[in-house]
Order: C-alpha cells, then sequence, then structure tokens
C-alpha cells in the first residue's frame, strides 16, 4: 500500500464514517476508536508521522476532516461500490457485482 495514496479499505471507511456520526458507519474496537480520536485530533506534524503506521484510516480521516466530497466519497467505499474494471468508487455505476462498472469504463466501452 503506499503512502502517497493510500486504498481505504470498506472497514477503514465504515469506521472512519462512525467516527464523524455519518451515515454507513460501524462502530470498532475500543483502540481504533482512540486511533482514529488521535488521528483526527494530531496537528500537521504529528499526522504525518501516524500516516506511516496507519495509511488508510490517516487518508480517510484526512478525506473526512479536509476534502468536501470526502464523507460522500467514504460512503461510496462503505457501500462497497467500486468499478470491476478500474477499481473507481466515484460512478455512477451501471451493472451488478462483478459486471459493476463506473461511467468512464462504460464509455471506453462503447
Amino acid at each position: 500500500m503506499s503512502t502517497n495514496s493510500p486504498t481505504i479499505p470498506v472497514e477503514t471507511a465504515r469506521h472512519v464514517l462512525w467516527h464523524f456520526g455519518q451515515d454507513g458507519g460501524s462502530q470498532p474496537g475500543i483502540f481504533t476508536q482512540h486511533l482514529m480520536h488521535t488521528i483526527a485530533t494530531a496537528d500537521v506534524v504529528n499526522t504525518a508521522k501516524l500516516a506511516d503506521a496507519y495509511p488508510d484510516y490517516t487518508a480517510a480521516i484526512v478525506a473526512a476532516k479536509l476534502d468536501p466530497d470526502g464523507i460522500t466519497h467514504l460512503q461510496k467505499i462503505a457501500a462497497g461500490l467500486r468499478c470491476t474494471r478500474c477499481g473507481d468508487t466515484d460512478g455512477p455505476f451501471d451493472g451488478t457485482g462483478a459486471s459493476l462498472r463506473c461511467e468512464g469504463c462504460i464509455g471506453d466501452a462503447q
């Protein structure tokens, strides 16, 4: 997993959504709750240090806090919607299961 653009797993997205009180979240264990609180309240230098050890949680929390579309993006990940061709979570999507494709991949196929 690259720390420059870490992949955010479904479980991580759900935990971070829970932390921010958003739809689609699920409560993690106590360690993860404390970890998320620590990341969410850390200054820039310590956030970078935490990103070395916990790149997925750090990326998800930073997105939720700073990206205007961060919560929506995490909700899409949490729902498990991901293009089977390119892995994109932005949608809109067409198809189901193994044939779920994003708008860009649908357009490329035509």
